[in-house]
């Protein structure tokens, strides 16, 4: 076995990524060892060594170089030497808030959130869950990649069909099938990649010396974007590969929705970035109006479709898929503005979402509904509730001097600049998210309550304890998003450099004319045709 390299490569450093990923490994495992009569262990123990890793993952960002476009705390121990497989771990600006998001997030909803039955299972599944999300998003390896991607659909599966609602088997299933059969494809597009695109010297699982090589061929390379795309397009979800998350959300426990929609669909849109944009430039800006255009059907779709929704919880898991799409479209827009407002925008979207969930979820609790029409005038009962739920929705929308504008923002001014078209069309997903969220609010807290409603207990403290970090979160950096910007800007600065080398795409500077939409890869023209 190799020699540990830790904190940028310098041995002898505490490895910090590789205690985010085990910390909460150990954690499990230890909490399914616990005796059976001691159940109530469960959960105290669990969100401890979850705490634990929210604990490092702040320090993580603590000690983050933000000037450091490169990857830091990087981790590297042979694997599996005979196939050129490494454990190797390292984080850089687009991956940061990330982990810090899922380390923070897991404990939160594991001390906030009541399974109501077996917490061990369920202590035990939900910090897999973290280890996995957190492997996924600092592997450098395709391999670990890949082993990480998949640890995290167990757990998620087992959570929506052992403590879902009454749809919760039906929607685990179709989770499964969807998730298994994107991996199915990402699988044969890594072992394709490693074996045809490695170097002489020998076969390699390394994303770094895979990306600089570029050895692959055209075809091959287009052939394995499509199926990356795919896998990771089906985790995001976009239409029409969407179908699967709204019922996921729906029958899946309140801990299980809020990760889902804080943490894993940010798989897809992560993987996209690093895998795509880096791995496969070429193929990307080959197929990038494609991907716009998926993306922005899905800000429409999601937002119309959430329209129509007479079940609150179904009604958010739609908005996912808006947002989602938004995500998507500044990937592919190829600025520097619109994939820095797209990773700042995955972090907002796990705040505000993680957060509207867990109030429906709340919200369930009192009044065993979701459905729209049996609630009214919930505003009068419980006026604290009802005032947090507006602070989240507004956050959701998108309204300055909350988070969720400042991503969106980013998005649309960097899209303009290469996909105007399909951003003027996206634009509109903004008044649509306004429409749908401000007309479910209008209808559930507004109006003469019924009997029921007018019973309606308001936010309890522990209650409000684990809703103040999202609540804090979303004004803070809607007012000061400069931590998050510092991070992001020189790594996806860097990526772009990366994939404008090797794509022949120009990659426009601020300030620059604004140029048309093009439908191929023979680069950009100024709005003259020049």
């Amino acid at each position: 076995m190799g020699s540990l390299l830790a904190a940028s490569g310098s041995a002898g450093d505490f490895p910090l990524l590789n205690a985010l990923i085990f910390v909460p490994a150990v954690g499990a495992l230890i909490v399914a060892l616990l005796p059976r009569s001691r159940p109530d262990l469960a959960r105290p123990l669990g969100t401890l060594f979850a705490a634990i890793g929210g604990a490092l993952a702040l320090a993580l960002a603590w000690q983050f170089e933000a000037a450091d476009a490169g990857f830091q705390f990087v981790s590297q121990q042979s694997w599996i030497p005979a196939l050129g497989i490494s454990w190797q771990v390292g984080v850089d600006g687009i991956s940061l808030w990330l982990v810090v998001l899922t380390s923070v997030v897991v404990p939160i909803v594991l001390a906030g959130v009541d399974p109501h039955h077996d917490p061990k299972p369920y202590t035990a599944w939900m910090l897999l869950l973290q280890a996995g999300s957190v492997g996924a998003f600092v592997a450098l390896d395709l391999f670990v990649f890949f082993v990480m991607f998949e640890v995290v659909l167990v757990p998620m599966y087992l959570l929506i069909a052992g403590w879902g609602y009454e749809g919760r088997r039906y929607a685990a299933t179709k989770f499964f099938i969807y998730t298994m059969a994107g991996s199915a494809l990402l699988l044969v597009a890594i072992v394709a990649t490693a074996v045809l695109g490695s170097p002489d010297s020998g076969i390699t699982f390394d994303l770094q010396t895979l990306a600089e090589g570029q050895l692959l061929g055209e075809n091959t390379a287009r052939l394995c974007f499509v199926a990356f795309a795919i896998a990771f397009l089906v985790k995001v979800p976009v239409v029409p590969l969407h179908t699967w998350l709204p019922d996921a959300h729906t029958e899946a426990p309140t801990a299980g929705s809020v990760v889902l929609a804080a943490v894993l669909l940010k798989l897809g849109t992560y993987g996209l970035l690093r895998f795509g944009l880096y791995l496969f430039p070429e193929a990307s800006d080959w197929a990038a109006p494609v991907l716009v255009t998926v993306g922005v059907v899905g800000v429409i779709w999601g937002a119309i479709t959430a329209a129509m929704q007479r079940d609150l919880k179904r009604l958010v898991a739609y908005s996912s898929v808006a947002h989602m799409g938004f995500i998507v479209l500044g990937i592919f827009a190829f600025t520097a503005q619109a994939v820095g407002g797209g990773v700042i925008q995955m972090v907002n979207h796990g705040i505000s979402t993680g957060a509207l969930f867990l109030l429906v979820g709340m919200l369930y609790e009192r009044r065993h509904t979701r459905q729209i029409d049996e609630l009214a005038g919930i505003q009068s009962a419980a006026p604290v509730y009802a005032g947090v739920f507006t602070l989240i929705m507004l956050s959701s929308v998108g309204v300055p001097g909350l988070n969720g504008f400042v991503g969106e923002f980013l998005i649309l001014i960097g899209s303009f600049e290469t996909r105007r078209w399909w951003t003027v069309i996206a634009a509109s997903g903004v008044i649509l998210a306004a429409l749908y969220l401000l007309w479910a609010y209008q209808r559930v807290f507004h109006g003469p309550p019924a009997a029921a409603d007018r019973q309606t207990a308001d936010l309890r403290r522990g209650e409000l304890l684990t809703l103040a970090p999202f609540v804090i979160a979303a004004v803070a950096l809607g007012v000061y998003p400069k931590p998050l910007l510092d991070a992001v800007e020189p790594a996806a600065d860097k990526l772009l450099e990366h994939f404008e080398e090797h794509s022949g795409f120009e990659v426009p500077e601020p300030g620059d004319p604004v140029v048309v939409d093009h439908g191929d890869s023979g680069g950009e023209h100024d709005e003259d045709g020049h």
